[in-house]
């Protein structure tokens, strides 16, 4: 979901903004730092220097970008929680179960408010994206579901594979993962767009 799509009705065309790189590297940086202290240190000496890495990415959102995104924020909130507990009882398995439960959190809050007729992407990137309802509710079942399966899936790598292979799998399989299947998701975006575009009154 990307705010790097050609405006409906009108013909410029989509450029790059060097914001979404910015993002990409506030992003990422926090993991790539967890894996490097990980590496070179322990899941301990890693998950401290993940939680100054976070806090420092929150930082440089706001100052960068003007903003820090609710996702980013309510995530380092949990690196913050989770790392501290993970460093006060020295039990790393803090720090593995906040992906299971960030993303469960992340799926319940989408089919919460799809049971109660909120679509909270419409509410977060209706400026973005113009799509029709159904185009939203569709999405944001989708996004529901995937956050399930990131969640299944964290707990799969955590409790049968090694600390290392799940810290590299955090780092560098999370990311292209759900790249890809934001990437599914265009076809979905271009119909419901196109809808919402030939709907009557539609601006």
């Amino acid at each position: 979901m990307s705010d790097q799509q050609k405006v409906p009705g009108t013909s410029e065309e989509p450029q790059f903004d060097r914001k979404q790189l910015i993002k990409l590297l506030v992003e990422l940086g926090p993991l790539v730092v967890f894996f490097i202290g990980n590496s070179r240190f322990g899941i301990f000496a890693g998950t401290g220097a993940f939680m100054v890495a976070t806090v420092i990415s929150l930082v440089a959102s706001r100052i960068l970008l003007g903003r820090i995104a609710t996702m980013p924020l309510v995530t380092g909130v949990f690196v913050l929680v989770f790392g501290g507990l993970t460093l006060w009882l020295q039990d790393d398995h803090f720090i593995k179960i906040k992906p299971t439960i960030v993303n469960g959190l992340f799926a319940a809050i989408l089919i919460a408010g799809l049971l109660s007729g909120r679509l909270f992407l419409k509410i977060v990137f209706g400026d973005v994206m113009r799509l029709s309802e159904e185009g939203w509710r569709i999405l944001t079942l989708r996004w529901a579901l995937f956050f399930v399966f990131l969640a299944i899936l964290n707990e799969v790598m955590w409790r049968f594979f090694s600390t290392d292979t799940w810290v590299a799998f955090k780092v560098f399989g999370i990311m292209p993962i759900t790249f890809l299947f934001a990437l599914a998701q265009i076809g979905l975006l271009k119909k419901h767009e196109s809808a919402a575009d030939n709907r009557p009154n539609a601006s």
